[in-house]
């Protein structure tokens, strides 16, 4: 994006030569008062307006951290007996990061599947003497009873072995808890603690984060607030990169203002591929409002414009006065700290770049150079 020249960036110095009397504005002199004293402006105080390209956007800023971050927690309690990763360490989904020490959770899980071995057995005896029963039932060989009784032990040998691998199923799942493997891809942050070391159910272990998307929250007005939705383009820069740009998204923003500060939260996305951006940096950026849309206009600085009762105004140079004019206000860049002007105001046109002491309508001016000779030397000094 092109800049303006320096001259809207340079501090305004204001040289009053002759002490305007009063407060508020003065004036002019055609109304029969005292005529107003003379101000000479450094080039410094004076903006250009002039044709330039903004985008209108709100600044956020604050420090980019990953955008998923995931605590994993013992869900028994025990001891450690391993750690396989240290902080730094990448981790695929499903790796075995660290193993706990259970002996008795183990224990349950190898009687588990004993008993299921058991039950298996006794079904496959009971199926048997079933078969066998009904086939001597129908020579007549046994009563009813003894055939229901013969079925009755086949459908409870049935039921054993469902509950037995009911109970295994159990004791498999917790005898699975003493591995703790990772259920992202992503980066070991923390590790809180270390080998031999006890641990509770609920106790955290590790901590990882994935840093393919950063993430900025940011807290907005509410006013700027209502020019953002959720996708809105946001441009990043960042300390270490310089003046380089990157490009994110609106990922979020909250439904309701904060009641203390009347502000809105939102959270913007960076996508960082590789993880070549370090996380914790501090970031500006600037949601674009006006979306990818671009407007040319007569352009000058935010600080130039003074409002009265909703109406924009600035001071114009004009034939070595001051001619106080109303104009209308478009795209606002405030990272640039300028602003478009629609109407009112033509590209070329001389303007005070910021407020004056004393500045009233009619006011005459005159603009030093910055390369002015010096004074010629008094007579008789050395």
């Amino acid at each position: 994006m092109k800049r303006l020249t320096s001259s809207f960036m340079r501090p305004a110095v204001i040289l009053l030569l002759a002490a305007c009397g009063g407060g508020g504005e003065p004036e002019a002199a055609s109304n029969g008062a005292a005529p107003l004293a003379a101000v000479t402006l450094t080039p410094s105080d004076i903006a250009t307006a002039r044709h330039m390209t903004l985008v209108a956007g709100v600044l956020v800023s604050g420090s980019l951290e990953p955008a998923h971050t995931i605590l994993v927690k013992s869900q028994i309690a025990g001891r450690l007996r391993r750690i396989l990763v240290e902080r730094g360490t990448r981790v695929t989904k499903g790796q075995l990061m660290a193993e706990l020490e259970a002996e008795g959770i183990r224990g349950q899980a190898a009687s588990a599947r004993a008993a299921v071995a058991s039950a298996d057995a006794a079904l496959a005896l009971a199926t048997q003497r079933y078969e066998s029963a009904k086939r001597l039932h129908a020579a007549g060989a046994i009563s009813d009873i003894e055939l229901r009784s013969s079925e009755a032990a086949n459908q409870a040998a049935s039921a054993q072995l469902e509950l037995a691998r009911a109970q295994l199923a159990s004791a498999s799942e917790a005898s699975g808890r003493t591995l703790l493997t990772s259920p992202i891809n992503g980066i070991v942050s923390a590790r809180m603690v270390d080998e031999g070391e006890s641990v509770k159910d609920g106790d955290q272990v590790l901590e990882l984060v994935d840093i393919t998307t950063l993430e900025l929250q940011a807290q907005v007005g509410v006013d700027e607030a209502m020019k953002v939705h959720v996708g809105s383009p946001v441009i990043f820069t960042i300390d270490a990169l310089g003046a380089q740009e990157l490009r994110g998204r609106v990922a979020r923003i909250d439904p309701r203002a904060d009641p203390g500060t009347r502000q809105v939260g939102l959270a913007a996305h960076l996508s960082n591929p590789g993880g070549r951006i370090v996380a914790g940096q501090f970031a500006h950026g600037r949601v674009l409002t006006g979306g990818a849309r671009a407007d040319t206009a007569v352009v000058i600085p935010v600080t130039a414009v003074s409002d009265s009762a909703g109406q924009a105004r600035v001071f114009v140079v004009d034939g070595g006065k001051l001619a106080l004019r109303p104009i209308t206000l478009g795209t606002r860049d405030e990272s640039l700290g300028l602003v478009a002007v629609t109407s009112g105001l033509s590209s070329g046109e001389r303007i005070l770049a910021r407020p004056v002491v004393g500045a009233a309508n009619g006011l005459a001016v005159t603009i030093a150079s910055d390369s002015a000779p010096p004074p010629p030397p008094v007579p008789g000094s050395r």
